[in-house]
């Protein structure tokens, strides 16, 4: 049995490929009833929470291997990773990031923590360390429906990986881990592009222009305040594209290609599949 700990953007994905590959998939999810396509593809779901250490055990139980993705809260992926070592679990497949305990994010300080409390549990694991996700680009839809996308990424190259492409390379890990103890992936996508270069392609897939603009770290900050996102959430994420404008996401490799036995998605594929999320102001 396999575990999968969150139905977000990439563990949606593991969970969907292991069971229509007719493995056991648990997933753990918060409302059953708004994750009906999991369960229509052969996957269990329970309910629980990453912060209730009781519905943890309970998901653990009897698992052999846990996909650990979630939104980087050390105490929470640390309880999952607890509660793995206190039962038969053998192996942890951690879906993380650039983690660093200096770094100027706090997510990232967090996947630090996680990846030490990994590391001292015992378990045998392998890292994902992927690049930004395309679909991060969904929290743009509106504005880039209307033609516009603005960033403080500046001309900041990145190595944009679909979450699709990580979910399936979990995936493929979890249901062979004895090939991949202790082993540390970095995953992208096959090019590497600015933000104007997203644009464009958007503009080509969706046939209307689309025009970059380069602002202010503050104004980033603001912008996605006024749209909803919370305070700390917009900090980090103000932070991370002043990174990526000094070229912090400026790195490709090819080991996604290599896990998936096929090449990385190109964001002009993710453009044209999302291409109805983008085509419509909301």
């Amino acid at each position: 049995m396999i575990l999968v700990t969150t139905a977000g953007k990439v563990g949606t994905q593991t969970a969907l490929t292991l069971a229509r590959s007719g493995h056991d998939v648990r997933v753990l999810v918060r409302d059953p009833q708004r994750h009906e396509i999991l369960k229509d593809a052969g996957a269990e779901l329970v309910e629980g929470d990453l912060a209730d250490t009781v519905s943890v055990a309970a998901a653990v139980d009897g698992v052999d291997t846990v996909v650990l993705v979630s939104l980087a809260i050390p105490d929470q992926e640390l309880r999952v990773i607890e509660c793995a070592a206190a039962t038969s679990v053998g192996f942890i497949v951690k879906a993380t990031s650039k983690a660093s305990a200096d770094s100027p994010i706090a997510r990232r300080r967090g996947q630090s923590e996680i990846e030490a409390g990994l590391i001292a549990s015992g378990i045998p694991h392998a890292l994902l360390r992927s690049n930004a996700y395309m679909q991060n680009f969904l929290a743009l839809a509106p504005a880039i429906a209307t033609g516009h996308l603005a960033s403080s990424a500046g001309a900041g190259r990145v190595g944009f990986i679909d979450a699709r492409d990580v979910g399936d390379v979990a995936a493929a890990i979890a249901t062979a881990p004895e090939s991949h103890l202790a082993k540390t992936y970095w995953l992208t996508g096959p090019e590497l592009l600015t933000y104007g270069d997203v644009a464009a392609i958007f503009a080509d897939a969706l046939d209307h222009p689309v025009t970059f603009a380069t602002r202010t770290r503050a104004e980033d900050e603001a912008a996605m305040i006024e749209a909803g996102v919370p305070p700390t959430i917009a900090t980090q994420n103000a932070q991370a594209f002043s990174l990526i404008a000094d070229g912090d996401a400026e790195w490709l490799s090819s080991d996604a290609a290599n896990l998936l036995g096929r090449p990385a998605l190109s964001f002009r594929a993710f453009a044209a599949d999302y291409r109805p999320a983008f085509a419509v102001a909301h």
